[in-house]
């Protein structure tokens, strides 16, 4: 098991929990693992620990109940994702290439091949426990959401997109075309989809001069 009695004596948080990385990683990933598999709903305590190889008053010392641990799992999991690229500086790259830049970042699955199932699972429990769909909204899709946005106002300030482009309406088309993908093909997102998005998207947005110089 990866719990053992010294691991149980490291100091404690100030909520009283001993806090060990390696104990608290194993039962993250399990309940990540399992969200995916079995769904919120389904996955059970007993699962959880039987699969990180820790025992329930281990777990229980951490977190108080399921819910409480998916949501640390699910920041847990937001802040690697934004962890694993830097920000995005429109000086790196012509407008266009801006734009796709930040469509890429879009994809649920940039940093998890499992995301798409996550996001299932939470809008299946929206009616049982809508605070899963609304962390998942306010720490994941929204700060993805807002990359874009910013990159597209700061273009429209620049001179390359129109003033009048619903940025808003932009953004939600940009990223609810991976979900549509998924729901249609089920496969990997294709390598040059941020591309092929942008290129449909891009002559309804540019300005004459940025059409030619993006």
């Amino acid at each position: 098991m990866v719990d053992g009695t010294s691991n149980d004596q490291t100091p404690t948080s100030a909520g009283g929990r001993p806090r060990d990385p390696l104990i608290e990683e194993a039962i993250i990933q399990s309940t990540r693992a399992l969200l995916a598999t079995k769904g919120y709903s389904s996955m059970t305590i007993r699962d959880i620990v039987e699969h990180a190889g820790v025992t329930r008053p281990t777990l229980y010392r951490r977190w108080p109940n399921k819910y409480e641990l998916v949501v640390e799992a699910l920041q847990y999991g937001l802040r690697k994702q934004r962890e694993a690229y830097p920000p995005l500086n429109l000086d790196d790259f012509t407008p266009r290439e801006a734009m796709v830049e930040a469509v890429r970042r879009l994809d649920p699955r940039f940093h998890n091949p499992r995301a798409m199932s996550l996001h299932g699972n939470f809008m299946a429990e929206a009616e049982r426990e809508p605070g899963l769909l609304a962390q998942m909204r306010e720490h994941g899709n929204q700060p993805r959401c807002q990359e874009l946005a910013d990159v597209l106002t700061q273009l429209q300030e620049r001179g390359a997109v129109r003033k009048d482009v619903d940025i808003d309406i932009i953004v939600s088309l940009a990223f609810g075309s991976y979900f549509a993908d998924f729901n249609r093909y089920g496969h990997d997102v294709p390598a040059d989809f941020a591309e092929r998005v942008v290129a449909t998207l891009w002559p309804l947005l540019a300005e004459e001069h940025g059409r030619a110089s993006g």
